[in-house]
């Protein structure tokens, strides 16, 4: 059975990536702390490019949002987020600023460096822009987890999220337990029944759950990063949204993608991809599995239809070879 299929009974899959005692790299970090931050994997002042053009694309719909302007960040005034901060319609996840983010050539080689291929398959991910000290959306409670399944043990994937805004300790960023992937296997063999797993890969941890973490002397961080900085984790590291305390003034801005080699995918997985891809959909953080079209029109509150829903993106990316096949759409 491959890394890839759809599991049918409830057997262990191990992961394709054999890691190796040493790299002498960043590689080293990412194993060892399931987490690494790669400094200006972007030019920086690209990478600002990229959010003030998140900021057009948000000031983009005929509300008074005004970027400058803190009162205007209103729920009435944004189109629909989910409760991650997050923006998955509209056809954002295709829109031309996000694929060319995805292309730069310091992320795309970050991958290829990881997986040692540079035959890659992208995941069609989301941006998040968070916006502090809202008065109408109270900040979220952590809820850590990881993105994989406790069937799958090793290394199946590598999340990624471009860095486009400053993340200090005061402001969003992503929170990880260092170390947590070199448990992973020990939780879920030692503190779970296994008639409990699910194939999913998402597995949320309660908070009793998490006192068995710092028992073994693992404690949370809020991951620092500057604008054109990657930040790239193990699926095994438990990990959730940080957000800004009431100290911080910085819109967080970034935008998750996620590379693994085309290789990993079934024929089924990347005629799946094919099809969202054209529907201009949204995927889960994984590139090569667990593909499926999420839910495309965009609902207010009420469940109604937001008026401002767009079938596809504002500004369509340019369709190349590059991207055709970092899409799935042909083959390498």
């Amino acid at each position: 059975m491959s890394a890839t299929q759809t599991l049918a009974s409830p057997v262990l899959i191990e992961g394709p990536l054999r890691t190796k005692a040493s790299y002498g790299d960043w590689r080293d970090d990412l194993h060892a702390n399931g987490y690494v931050v790669i400094k200006q994997a972007i030019p920086r002042e690209r990478a600002i490019q990229y959010q003030q053009r998140a900021f057009d694309w948000l000031q983009s719909f005929g509300t008074p949002l005004d970027i400058q302007d803190p009162s205007t960040w209103t729920a009435e005034n944004l189109p629909v987020q989910s409760k991650l901060n997050t923006f998955d319609n509209y056809g954002i996840v295709h829109e031309k600023f996000m694929w060319d983010a995805r292309m730069e050539p310091g992320v795309v080689d970050a991958f290829a460096k990881v997986w040692e291929t540079d035959e890659l398959l992208v995941s069609f991910d989301s941006l998040n822009v968070t916006f502090p000290n809202r008065k109408d959306k109270p900040a979220r409670a952590p809820w850590p987890h990881v993105d994989q399944s406790p069937y799958k043990r090793g290394l199946h994937c590598i999340q990624g999220i471009i860095n486009l805004s400053h993340a200090g300790p005061e402001d969003g960023s992503l929170m990880v337990l260092p170390r947590s992937t070199t448990y992973y296997d020990e939780f879920f063999d030692t503190q779970t029944d296994q008639s409990t797993w699910e194939i999913k890969d998402w597995r949320r941890f309660s908070e009793e759950e998490m006192q068995w973490w710092a028992s073994k002397g693992l404690k949370p961080i809020k991951v620092e990063a500057e604008p054109g900085d990657l930040i790239l984790w193990d699926s095994r590291t438990v990990h959730w949204g940080g957000e800004p305390t009431n100290k911080s003034n910085t819109i967080r801005t970034v935008i998750y993608a996620s590379y693994s080699p085309a290789s990993l995918a079934t024929l089924e997985a990347i005629q799946e991809k094919q099809l969202v891809f054209r529907a201009w959909g949204a995927t889960t953080h994984w590139a090569h599995d667990n593909i499926f079209l999420r839910p495309q029109v965009a609902r207010l509150p009420d469940g109604s239809v937001d008026p401002r829903n767009r079938d596809e993106p504002r500004e369509k990316p340019e369709i190349n070879e590059r991207l055709e096949k970092l899409a799935g759409l042909k083959p390498y």
